[in-house]
């Protein structure tokens, strides 16, 4: 392949790829369908030009098993949010919610829950499948917009997976760039405090505008005494969330954590709510649909199961079928090559890292996959232009893991929209940290402020 096609063959690869992907984003396109599009045309002239259909084909199926535990996982959050609801936890959380958060400070309180408990159990995920959910459900009550709800959720939960030690993406992206992760984390401060700071601020003006009277059509006490009334409602009801947690506390998988979740919600919806095994099997399929005739209450209540959850599915098995072609045919060996060739000083080649990872990531949808493939490839590079590699370490992040909420085909993006019910373009504005994250970032590189050195201390 590279001696037919070359280098130039490879680059015409990857922007075919891309121009297929824009030319479909513009007529409007379904997100699933500018993908595989973009992978079946760029599959294409990669056989064309000479690429065995073998090298795509390991490629692809290569892409979706490293997607394979975040589809698993997906379905078991949808079984989770159903599951918990049936046995009246998700009731539980809204009701007590309800009494307790006033609607002014509704976000700044989401913002601050999901921060902390992201930071004590460093799972962002973890915490938009358990606190995020039930925090939706409150917003709905409410009458807060469900877009600023879920970038509040969202923001707290990364910017406190970004600063927890626990985490797996802070523990892989100092790994791969050979830094001490406590220097990571802290350096992770110049472009992920600023960004937080200010949404404090957006959610606080945001909150001042949702005043009690913006109440949805039903009075607060009607849906109380609904909740009440459906419901069974007791701190019992709390022990599934509490065993999720101490799971998560103790680093346990998170596939077993949130079966562990279900296994607890489904046994107390039979003790608690008297549920028979019909109707939590179908709850765990087709989601909680029993109704109360109260459209609000419906709303918070009626959602989870598998089904709620195939079409997020579809959408990591679409990004594998873009991005495989280009990893088969080696565009990311050429690009990096190019950057090294290019770069005359850090400015330039910082600038071309900054892109580099950023692109891949929305190629592929995943940071594990950019920052495992390209953390090793890059870091020797960094000792060329005399940079410290923790600045390699954020800019993994900056452009994968902060940045991955508001790609709507990525993995984390596929989560979120599945998971708090509101699709990305409808909340991305209200994630500052991911989109401001990425201009401090990019700032600094262009500015060279807080751009270490390899002899400095950090």
């Amino acid at each position: 392949m590279q001696d037919r096609t070359s280098k130039r063959g490879i680059l015409f690869v990857f922007l075919f790829s891309v121009a297929v992907f824009v030319i479909m984003l513009v007529a409007g396109a379904p997100s699933t369908i500018i993908l595989i599009a973009s992978g079946t045309g760029a599959a294409g002239l990669a056989m064309a030009l000479g690429v065995p259909w073998a090298r795509l084909h390991d490629s692809l199926i290569e892409t979706i098993t490293a997607f394979l535990p975040a589809i698993l996982i997906l379905l078991a959050v949808g079984m989770l949010i159903s599951s918990w609801i049936l046995c009246g936890t998700i009731p539980l959380m809204i009701y007590y919610g309800l009494k307790l958060i006033s609607p002014s400070f509704f976000l700044l309180t989401s913002l601050f829950l999901c921060t902390v408990m992201s930071l004590a159990t460093g799972t962002s995920w973890g915490t938009l499948g358990t606190v995020g959910v039930a925090l939706m459900g409150i917003a709905t009550a409410l009458g807060i917009p469900l877009p600023q709800a879920a970038g509040a959720v969202v923001t707290g939960a990364i910017f406190g997976d970004k600063l927890s030690p626990l985490s797996d993406t802070t523990v892989l992206a100092s790994a791969v760039s050979e830094v001490y992760i406590f220097d990571h984390i802290k350096y992770m401060l110049w472009t992920t405090l600023p960004p937080y700071m200010i949404a404090v601020l957006l959610f606080f003006f945001l909150g001042l505008r949702n005043q009690p009277e913006v109440i949805a059509s039903q009075s607060l006490k009607q849906i109380l005494d609904t909740l009440d009334a459906s419901f069974r409602l007791g701190p019992t009801l709390l022990i599934p969330p509490f065993i999720v947690l101490v799971l998560v506390l103790l680093k346990k998988p998170a596939l077993p954590t949130f079966v562990a979740g279900i296994l607890a919600a489904s046994a107390l919806a039979v003790v608690y709510q008297g549920a028979d095994l019909k109707e939590i099997s179908d709850a765990l399929y087709a989601g909680y649909k029993t109704t109360t005739e109260i459209p609000v209450v419906d709303k918070m209540l009626l959602r989870g199961g598998i089904t709620s959850m195939l079409g997020a599915i579809v959408l990591p098995i679409a990004a594998a079928i873009f991005g495989s072609p280009l990893r088969a045919i080696g565009s990311i060996d050429v690009l990096v090559e190019e950057i090294n060739k290019v770069a005359r000083d850090r400015r330039i080649f910082l600038a071309g890292v900054f892109c580099t990872h950023a692109v891949f990531f929305m190629l592929t949808a995943s940071y594990y996959v950019t920052m495992a493939a390209l953390g090793p490839i890059l870091a020797p590079i960094f000792e060329k232009f005399k940079l410290h590699r923790v600045n390699l370490s954020r800019l993994l992040e900056d452009t994968g893991t902060t940045f991955a909420p508001i790609v709507p085909w990525s993995v984390t993006g596929v989560f979120v929209a599945g998971t708090l019910g509101v699709p990305t373009l409808r909340y991305v504005l209200y994630v500052p940290l991911a989109y401001l994250g990425l201009l401090f970032s990019l700032g600094y590189i262009l500015t060279g402020f807080k751009i270490a050195s390899d002899t400095q201390k950090i």
